[in-house]
């Protein structure tokens, strides 16, 4: 909600700046601000959406829609920068002289100021919520603050100069640093639908843990991980003596996964007990185990 109204907030002063001088670096700061707008709006659904407990159809929860709104934000920014590029070439082509622009660069300043303390705020409960769609948000917000810091420097040495064509130039600038920002997200959402692997620190935390309790005659293997938006998955074999009492390997697991939670929070363990005297246990590795001929 917050980043909404920021956005509702800086569209305004930055179009206004665009009204008041006539400049179209700073018509593609305005436009940026725009895809902030809608970004955001989506973002607010996404994350709704994704805060729903599971339910009868949705039994590992509705975390991955997250993922489909910083997908659909990295297309806005991309959309933004075709039009901002647009613009750019045909002022390049037909220039014009900058008007009043002290005062539509001041205006341009208290909009990106705006953006930076709430990028701030989104940044912070982004990390504390693990949510990737608010850390899209964040990032987004400050390839923005950065973008009006480049567009002011370069309108301003363009009204200075009296150098017409430094504005278009720097309004193409700013659309080739938004691509890059737009391609970034649409990759992470890709590989988050594709179920990637959590990060390797994360993983590193999980085969510490497991690493420690394979002593007498213990062994762990099939590690697999997932994200779906804030939530991790985690799932393994874990093999013991086949003379073990049920009850006993039974406590060794949930001795193991309360360690890995607490390493990894948000996470759901999958564990899977086997006779580590079983040959079978062994081939028991893929995620499709291979079917064997019948006796």
């Amino acid at each position: 909600m917050i980043s909404i109204a920021a956005a509702v907030a800086t569209i305004g002063l930055k179009g206004g700046a665009y009204a008041i001088t006539g400049s179209v670096g700073l018509l593609s700061d305005a436009l940026e601000s725009l895809v902030n707008l809608l970004a955001a709006v989506i973002a607010l659904i996404a994350l709704s959406v994704a805060a729903k407990p599971a339910d009868e159809d949705h039994a590992y929860g509705h975390n991955k829609a997250e993922y489909f709104s910083s997908g659909f934000e990295g297309a806005l920014i991309l959309v933004a920068a075709v039009s901002i590029a647009y613009a750019s070439v045909q002022r390049l082509l037909h220039p014009r002289p900058l008007e009043q622009a002290g005062v539509g660069l001041a205006i341009s300043a208290l909009a990106s100021a705006i953006n930076y303390a709430v990028a701030r705020v989104l940044a912070r409960a982004g990390r504390r919520h693990g949510s990737i769609t608010l850390e899209a948000d964040a990032r987004h917000l400050m390839t923005d603050v950065w973008t009006s810091v480049g567009v002011i420097a370069g309108v301003g040495a363009a009204a200075l100069t009296e150098w017409r064509v430094l504005d278009p130039l720097v309004a193409l600038a700013v659309a080739a640093n938004i691509v890059r920002t737009g391609v970034n997200l649409l990759q992470r959402s890709a590989l988050g639908l594709l179920d990637t692997a959590l990060p390797e620190r994360l993983r590193r935390d999980i085969t510490e843990v497991l690493d420690a309790h394979t002593r007498d005659g213990v062994r762990y293997h099939a590690l697999r991980t997932r994200q779906a938006g804030r939530w991790h998955f985690i799932s393994f074999h874990v093999l013991v003596p086949g003379h073990w009492t049920v009850q006993r390997g039974h406590d060794l697991l949930e001795r193991v996964e309360d360690e890995i939670r607490a390493k990894v929070p948000l996470s759901t363990v999958f564990t899977h007990l086997e006779p580590v005297e079983d040959p079978l246990s062994f081939q028991d590795q893929r995620l499709e185990r291979e079917e064997r001929e019948p006796h």
